[in-house]
Order: structure tokens, then C-alpha cells, then sequence
């Protein structure tokens, strides 16, 4: 210890969103929040992983020009620090002898004093970083910041096997600073906390998680940076879901450091939780990717309404175009749910009918169609002709179109491709049928934190209690063909969730014969979904990034 040590540290923690590749637009928000943590007193400002880049950056890490300006980006923050601030650990991927690395650089007094490399790289999930990066090749000691010794493991570098953090404790350092780009799914704060707390029990040191914020295509960042004391217990919690500079005060207490002042945030429950985290995707995908204004087909159906209340609260009634387009077997009902909805909640509403179109269709295939039985072809041309109609009004206007279909029928097939599977993002396509109605009687009776959106039942409750039909024969509704959504979404969660086998599903309580034809419709849909808009990340494995099944695939599960 020496007699320059400080007794006290302040230690800022930027919970930030930055946008992917703007690399100047992210520097200019770190220099934001310094400014900001400076007037509350930090002495140093943790950023979150691979800030300056952006996370994750896929293959932009492989463009040289890329590497350059992210480094330049670092090396300019650097020389901020002359001014006697604050001290900064901002994450960007740096190009060395030794490789590509995921990196932090750690700068004060005007020079960048330390660098550090992830060493763990994850590839599982959402993951893929061993592509494009490689490790770290060794283990770096902590660094000596004005007296302290703060070591800075990178995000997987706490999760995974290797004991960076036992080895940095070992090393000497004193308090543990981790920059993290975790993305959000159900329930993620738990398994974060026991991890932090893991690395405590081994190492004995405080742990300071500092999370990113914001969506980045399918993938949210929810934010709700925290620490846990050498003493196991909670020392602070920031906010999920929302932006914030929050300053923590660190005292030494023998050879301990302890949090003495931070934000205790209140973490929102799971309903809560999904909504915003929806919300948030789709605001940062239609913002981010320059959309002024967007557009859904409104049918007076759950799935529709949800994603219209969606609309509002991120972006506004007044960004939100919605239409209603009957065609003969649209009910009455159906049409008022929607006019309510779309009164409900202030958005433009329109109606274009398709009976021109679909008869249109009907009639120049006449000859070619000529001794066959109508079915499943006609009906899905009342969904392509919808979709034609709303890629043209996002064509005319440059509105982008939200489609609207949920986990489940994702996951079974019960969707038209080039009808209502059109559309550039779909916010509630990792939800199943049960969640999207459990988070539409939440809304109607919460208005969530920076929501947009007008209190009150903003989906008519006529919508939440009808059964469910895509309308397109007389009298259809969805459980015609399927099991009911309660059975449905259970053998789904059985399936997808948790790769259970068939006999084992049948444990539980299903019937044998429905299992083996939802799994068979699971597995030929993959065509589907692999041409599907990408959407929000909600569950532990969703479509696409991390559930990723051949479309050639004659494997079945008979036991």
C-alpha cells in the first residue's frame, strides 16, 4: 500500500446506447457522460463493452478501415483525460501482433495507461465472437489507477471457466471493474447477480457489472448495471431499460473496498420487463435505421393491437399509420375492435378493402386453377394482397411496416410468406400467444416508463376475450387446427426452450399424437421463419440467433 493510496474513489458507471459502426456519434456520447460523471465528482467513468464500436459489431470488425477509426476514437478520448477529470475504461476491438482482440483501453492524465484484453470469447447463443476476434494471449494484471489496483475483466471473462478473476485477486487487485454487453432475456438480472456473486465468493472483491443499453437489430440490452460487495450483498442497482451517468462512492474499510453511496433502482417485474423490452427494440430499430414513421395492418385482432399500442408507446401516435383492410369474411366486430383500438390510442387509422385485388387474383387464375377445389391458396391470397398493399404505402411514404405474428405461429408455420410475414421488424415475434395476451392486460393497465402512449385500456377488451381467427374463411377460428394456445405454447416451450423429447412431453401430460404433429409443423416451418423480419429477442431462444435448425431436415422424435 502506498501513502498515496486514496481512502475514497468515485466511480461513474455510463449505462449508455450507443448505435453500431457510429463510431463518432458513440464518441461523442462518452464524451457527454464524462462531462456529465465530472460534475458529479467521479474520479473514473466505466463504459461497457466495445462502446466506441458499437455491440456487437459482427463482421465490421473484420474492415480494417473499421479497426482504424475505432482505435483513432480511443486514442482522441484519451488525450481528453489531460484536463484533470476523470480517468476513463471505454471498450473498442483493437488490431495487435497478436490478433483482432475485444478490448478495453483504460486512459487518464491525457495517454492511454493500460490496455486489456477479453480472453474468454464466447460462441454459443447469441454469440459468435470467435470469429471474428481472438483471445486475449494472456492474462494482464490489474491496473494501477492513482493508487488503486483495479482489475477489468471483460464480460464472458466472469462467466466462463477460466479464472480471470481468481487471477487478478492473486495479482493484487482491490476492486473488480467489468464492461459488459449482455443482452436482455427473461429473468436475465438473477443469473447475472449469481454470477457477480460467484466471482465475489472466490475472489473476495468487490464487483462493479456496468451493462449496455439499447437494441441492436434482434438483440436488447436492458441496462440495470449493479455491484455486489466483497460482503456478497447488493451495493448498488441502476435502472433497467433506461439511459444514466450514475456516480458511486467507494470507501476503503481495512483491506476492503465498500460502496457507500449508489442508486438503488427498483427492477420491473416480468410483464413489465418484456413490454418495455419490446418497446425499446422496436424505438432503437426504426430510429437507429433512419425510419420516420411506420405502418401496420390493423385487423382487430390481438397480435395487431398489441403491436399498434407498441407503435405509439415507442414512437407516437402521430408515427404510427395503421390499416384496416375486410375483405368478405371480416366481421363486423372485427372492424369496430379495430377503429377502437386505433381511436384508443390516437394513431392514423385507414380502411382499404381487398375484395378488388383478391378477386382480381382469383380471376386471372381462373384457367390455370380450373378443376380444383378452393382452400388454403385462395385464403392466402387475401393475406398476400394485404401485404402488397401495405409494402406500397411503405414505399410511397418511406414508412416502415411492423409485422405482427407471435412465437407461436411462427413456430408452427401459421403464417403466409409475402402476406402478413411483410414487414422490416415484428416487436412481439419472440412472444408466444399466452404471453401477448398476459402483456396486454398489462398494458391496459400500466403506462410503462417513457411510453408515448395514452393511459387506459388501449386495446379493447373485446380483442383480449374473442377467440382468435386469421378470418379467412366463414367461421374460422385459429383452434380449428391447432390445440388450444394454453397446450399449444406449453409443447412449444417443451420444444424449442428446452429441446425435451417427445416421450418426455407426454410426461407432463400431453397427448402423444399432438405432440409429434406440432413438432413435425415446428420443423417444416424453418423455411418460414429463416424469411421472417427479425424481431425481439424475448426468451432464452429465439429464432434466428440462437435457435438455428436445417430447412432440409427429416428427423423425428418417435422414441
Amino acid at each position: 500500500m502506498t501513502k498515496t493510496a486514496p481512502d475514497i474513489l468515485r466511480i461513474a458507471v455510463a449505462q449508455l446506447n450507443p448505435t453500431v459502426g457510429d463510431v463518432a456519434g458513440n464518441l461523442a456520447k462518452a464524451r457527454e457522460a464524462r462531462a456529465d460523471a465530472a460534475r458529479q465528482g467521479a474520479d473514473l467513468v466505466l463504459y461497457t463493452e466495445l462502446f466506441l464500436a458499437g455491440y456487437p459489431p459482427e463482421d465490421l470488425v473484420l474492415k480494417p478501415s473499421f479497426l482504424k477509426a475505432c482505435e483513432k476514437a480511443a486514442e482522441d478520448f484519451a488525450k481528453d483525460t489531460a484536463d484533470g477529470g476523470p480517468g476513463v475504461i471505454i471498450g473498442t476491438p483493437l488490431k495487435r501482433k497478436s490478433g483482432t482482440h475485444n478490448s478495453i483501453v483504460f486512459a487518464d492524465g491525457g495517454k492511454i495507461i493500460a490496455e486489456r484484453y477479453k480472453l474468454d470469447l464466447p460462441n454459443y447463443g447469441e454469440f459468435d465472437e470467435k470469429r471474428v476476434f481472438q483471445a486475449g494471449p494472456e492474462l494482464q494484471g490489474p491496473v494501477n489507477f492513482r493508487g488503486v489496483r483495479i482489475g477489468i475483466p471483460i464480460c464472458e471473462d466472469i462467466w466462463g471457466d477460466i479464472a480471470v478473476c481468481e487471477t487478478l485477486a492473486e495479482s493484487g487487485a482491490e476492486i473488480l471493474l467489468v464492461p459488459n454487453g449482455s443482452p436482455y432475456y427473461r429473468a436475465k438480472i438473477d443469473v447475472r447477480h449469481q454470477v457477480v456473486i460467484r466471482q465475489v465468493i472466490e475472489t473476495g472483491l468487490p464487483m462493479i457489472y456496468a451493462n449496455q443499453l439499447g437494441g441492436q437489430d434482434e438483440l436488447i440490452f436492458d441496462g440495470a448495471s449493479f455491484a455486489i460487495g466483497s460482503d456478497k450483498t447488493l451495493a448498488f442497482q441502476m435502472s433497467q431499460f433506461e439511459d444514466a451517468v450514475d456516480v458511486t462512492t467507494w470507501k476503503r474499510k481495512g483491506d476492503h473496498w465498500v460502496c457507500s453511496e449508489g442508486p438503488m433502482s427498483k427492477i420491473p417485474e416480468r410483464e413489465e420487463a418484456d413490454y418495455r423490452a419490446c418497446m425499446l427494440g422496436l424505438r432503437d430499430y426504426v430510429n437507429k435505421n433512419g425510419f420516420k414513421n411506420v405502418v401496420l395492418g390493423l385487423s382487430g385482432g390481438i397480435d395487431s393491437a398489441i403491436c399498434a399500442a407498441l407503435a405509439v408507446d415507442a414512437l407516437g401516435e402521430e408515427r404510427l399509420r395503421t390499416v384496416m383492410m375486410p375483405y368478405r369474411y371480416t366481421s363486423k366486430d372485427s372492424l369496430k375492435d379495430a377503429e377502437d383500438c386505433a381511436r384508443a390510442l390516437g394513431c392514423r387509422y385507414d380502411i382499404v378493402p381487398i375484395s378488388e385485388p383478391v378477386e382480381g387474383f382469383k380471376h386471372a387464375l381462373t384457367q390455370l386453377f380450373e378443376g380444383t377445389q378452393e382452400g388454403i391458396t385462395e385464403e392466402n391470397l387475401q393475406s398476400r394482397a394485404r401485404g402488397t398493399i401495405l409494402m406500397a404505402i411503405s414505399n410511397k411514404f418511406g414508412s416502415m411496416v411492423v409485422t405482427t405474428g407471435n412465437k407461436s405461429e411462427m413456430s408452427v408455420g401459421y403464417a403466409t410468406l409475402y402476406g402478413d410475414m411483410n414487414g422490416g421488424f415484428n416487436p412481439i415475434k419472440d412472444l408466444y400467444k399466452m404471453q401477448v395476451y398476459a402483456l396486454s392486460r398489462w398494458r391496459n393497465a400500466h403506462v410503462p416508463p417513457g411510453a408515448l402512449g395514452p393511459s387506459g385500456e388501449v386495446i379493447p377488451k373485446n380483442i383480449i376475450d374473442k377467440a382468435p381467427s386469421a378470418e379467412l374463411r366463414e367461421n374460422q377460428t385459429d383452434q380449428d387446427s391447432l390445440p388450444p394456445y394454453p397446450v399449444l405454447d406449453d409443447i412449444l416451450e417443451c420444444l424449442v426452450e428446452n429441446e425435451m423429447s417427445v416421450d418426455d412431453i407426454v410426461a407432463r401430460g400431453h397427448d402423444r399424437a399432438t405432440v409429434a404433429r406440432v413438432e413435425h409443423l415446428l420443423y417444416i416451418a424453418e423455411y418460414k421463419r429463416r424469411q421472417a423480419a427479425p424481431g425481439v429477442k424475448i426468451t432464452r431462444k429465439n429464432f434466428g440467433r440462437d435457435r438455428r435448425y436445417p430447412i432440409t431436415n427429416r428427423f423425428r422424435d418417435r422414441g
